[in-house]
């Protein structure tokens, strides 16, 4: 891949991660409640479901997605539920301050958290979709595709993995003061609640 075709790339890559969404709510949600340093574990799983995405979009699977409407609404509804489901556990849960119930919250496991960001990317059929455009633009069929899919894929993942740690994890511990008082954890609980479904919805809804 020629140098400026990468510039590119890796310029649309940050414009990409630095969109909102559900990663990114995901991210600053597991930032609040399990920490800034592991929260990259669902992070990881994030990008984990984004390789699967490449991977879909370069061996043609993808196109099958999004060309059958039956397809594409399974994996979107599910997906929209699934956001659901977290945004409504998220805004019924009730604010804690004893030091147990806290420590289990912190201390949840990093399979758990990665399987959650894994779940919450991989559910997502417009990732497919956009892959399948995105793509395109970075790929030339005369030279070696694995090694330009390769390219590509560490490329996304690398600037991805940066701005969701440092930018959107980063700036959920701005808001820790509020994890110190029963009040201010119902209202960052209510808010993310709100968001998870907000955009549960808007994936079921959006074509």
């Amino acid at each position: 891949m020629q140098f400026s075709l990468w510039l590119a790339l890796a310029g649309a890559g940050a414009l990409i991660s630095f969109t909102p969404g559900a990663g990114a709510i995901n991210t600053m949600s597991n930032s609040l409640n399990a920490g800034f340093r592991r929260s990259i574990w669902g992070i990881l799983g994030q990008q984990a479901a984004l390789v699967v995405h490449v991977v879909i979009v370069a061996l043609g699977v993808g196109v099958l997605v999004a060309s059958s409407p039956v397809a594409f609404n399974v994996i979107r509804y599910a997906g929209a539920a699934y956001l659901i489901y977290l945004g409504v556990r998220q805004f019924l849960s009730k604010p804690s301050l004893e030091e147990e119930q806290a420590a289990a919250l912190r201390n949840e496991s990093a399979w758990s958290i990665f399987r959650r960001g894994f779940w919450v990317n991989l559910l997502n059929p417009k990732a497919i979709v956009f892959f399948l455009a995105f793509t395109p633009q970075f790929i030339r069929p005369e030279q070696p595709l694995l090694t330009q899919y390769a390219v590509l894929t560490a490329t996304i993942v690398a600037i991805d993995i940066l701005v969701m740690w440092f930018f959107f994890a980063a700036a959920a511990r701005s808001f820790q003061r509020f994890t110190q008082t029963p009040r201010g954890q119902l209202v960052l609980s209510k808010v993310f609640g709100v968001l998870f479904v907000a955009v549960g919805i808007l994936l079921a809804l959006i074509h």
